[in-house]
This record gives C-alpha cells, structure tokens and sequence, in this order.
C-alpha cells in the first residue's frame, strides 16, 4: 500500500554473513549462506520526489544509491535522496545491498510501483552471490539462503560480478536475545577486482570441506538457535571460521583482526568470527555485562592497532522500516 505522505524514511539494517556454504559446486548448487541481521549500525535515509534524480550526503554509498534509484524510476520521474545515517562500505556490513534496497524502495514507495524486496533486487542487481543482505532487508533475523543452479550462474563470482536473483531462503527465524559485540576497525576488506580475483583463485573449494560446513549449519548452528543453545551456536560460529569458503577470508585479514577475533574466543565470546571479507569482527555474548566488557577491551587493541570503533547490538528481527513522515 502506497505511504500518501510527502516524504518516504528508510531505515535499513546491517547483516552479519556468517559464511558461504558451497564454492565447490560437484552437487549442482553454489553459494548459499547463513547471516544475522543488526539492530545497528544502519543506514537511514529519507526521499521525496523531484523533477531530477539527486543523492545529498557524503558518503561513499552515494553513487549506489544514484544508480538504484535510476533503474526502478518510471521514465521522466525523479527523487531526491538525503542520507541521514551513513553505514561503513567494504568492511563487511553489507552496506551496498542495503543501500541499493534502500533507494528502490523509496522509488517503489513515493511511485507506488508495488514492487517486492525480491523484485527490486533483482532490478539493481543485489543477491547474485549471498542472498543474506536481501532477506534481511525483506524480513531480518536469522536467514539460511540456498544459493544457485551453478549451471544457470555458470562461475564462482561475489555478488557485485552476478546477475543472479537472490537465492531462495530455506530458513528464517527470529534471532535470540543474545547481545553482539561488534568491532569496526579502520581498514577495508577485498572488494571489487580483488574480490572477483579471490574467487578465481580459491574455488572450488574442496568437496569434504563443504561438507562439513554443511553438518555443522544443518546439525549445530540450526538446532542451536531453535533451542536457544548460546553454547553450541558459539561452537559452531568458532568452526565455520576454520573451514571451507570462511577459512580463506579469515586468512585474508590483517593481523589486529585475527588477535580481535581469537581476543573474543578466549575472553567471554561463546563464538566469534568474521563478517564476510572482512574486516568486521563479532562476538556472541550471552549477557549485557558481559558484552560491555569485552566491547571496552577490543575497543583497547583497536585504538593501540588498526583504529576504529567496538558497539554493543543485537539481532534485528524485522526487516528495514519504511515510514512516511512531514517534509
């Protein structure tokens, strides 16, 4: 239904992507994924229509933001978008998806195209590889994604070389009350060319180390949220970080990411691992105590290395807010 107001907010989440499930292919299906949507950080927007398509704010989101809006706007219509909140890009978030989403999705509101998450995806190009960042955008919580035919997607490639849909979602649940401590350093992940060389060069990925990813998703990480087990869910997130797909990003990072990540396996965190490429670093808590302190000690290694900033969140267990509001 079509928000009858001057004015279109856009509230949009971060992901965690816990990992890729399957760069081997040998099965007939690639990629799938598994990730945890954020409470914060977010990325916030508002829009309202104009004669010309304008992006206001300075981040480096903008351009994304400028090219989604231009592939779902009806022709000779316009918007202004103004970016109220800024999201860190390549560091792991999954910032660009939310912030092509974000821009369609005020298009799709302010023109009432009645378009769904999966479909303005599919018009800026978002989901090819991990179909987390859509889904969070749609629903939030905890997603399990199924990935691709390989014979239709026809190479291993990140999302931002794909033009596949976003995969299906074979598992959406609400995320438990745990708290997430989430350190930001100041550096960025592979993107762009060394992303796609990345992947050219690591896959496939041995067939017995998809496999066990596998098991632990299908036979630890899953029951662990469905009976709220912190303990094996840690134990899962600490394994995946050791095999498969995960295993080579984890290689690739510096080394004040790797003492973070270990820092928080050792010192409160039942798991704790990196977001996708990287650099973003998480840790699973089971109380707010126990986050803030182990927030307060990483933001301590952070200032002494790399920089950056540690936040306390949580799971969001809806997708992004979409509100009208007064000019």
């Amino acid at each position: 239904m079509r928000i009858q107001m001057n004015m279109i907010n856009v509230v949009s989440p971060s992901r965690l992507h816990l990992t890729l499930i399957d760069l081997n292919a040998e099965i007939g299906r690639v990629d799938g994924g598994v990730g945890i949507t954020l409470e914060s950080p977010g990325l916030e927007i508002s829009a309202t229509e104009a004669d010309a398509v304008e992006v206001v704010g300075d981040s480096l989101l903008a351009g994304r933001m400028l090219k989604a809006a231009k592939a779902v706007l009806p022709a000779g219509k316009g918007i202004r978008i103004h970016i109220k909140r800024d999201l860190s890009d390549h560091v792991g978030l999954g910032s660009g998806t939310q912030a092509a989403l974000s821009a369609a999705a005020a298009v799709n509101e302010i023109y009432g195209l009645g378009q769904s998450v999966r479909e303005l995806a599919v018009a800026v190009g978002r989901g090819g590889t991990s179909g987390i960042g859509v889904a969070a955008f749609e629903n939030g919580g905890f997603i399990l994604d199924g990935g691709h035919r390989f014979r239709d997607k026809g190479a291993f490639s990140p999302s931002a070389a794909s033009h596949m849909p976003p995969g299906p979602v074979l598992f959406r649940r609400d995320f438990p009350d745990w708290h997430i401590v989430l350190a930001i350093p100041d550096t960025k992940g592979a993107h762009d060319v060394e992303e796609v060389d990345i992947f050219k060069k690591v896959c496939p990925v041995p067939l017995r180390e998809v496999q066990e990813v596998s098991h632990v998703i299908l036979m630890q990480m899953l029951p662990a949220i469905i009976e709220e087990d912190l303990e094996s869910f840690g134990k899962a997130i600490n394994h995946v970080q050791t095999v498969g797909f995960k295993k080579r990003e984890v290689e690739l990072q510096p080394e004040p990411v790797l003492k973070a990540m270990k820092y928080m396996q050792d010192n409160g965190a039942s798991g704790s691992g990196v977001s996708s490429f990287g650099p973003v670093v998480y840790g699973i808590v089971g109380s707010q105590s126990e986050g803030k302190k182990l927030q307060k000690e990483v933001q301590h290694m952070l200032d002494e290395s790399l920089g950056g900033e540690v936040m306390l969140t949580k799971a969001k267990n809806r997708g992004a807010d979409i509100f009208g509001g007064s000019g």
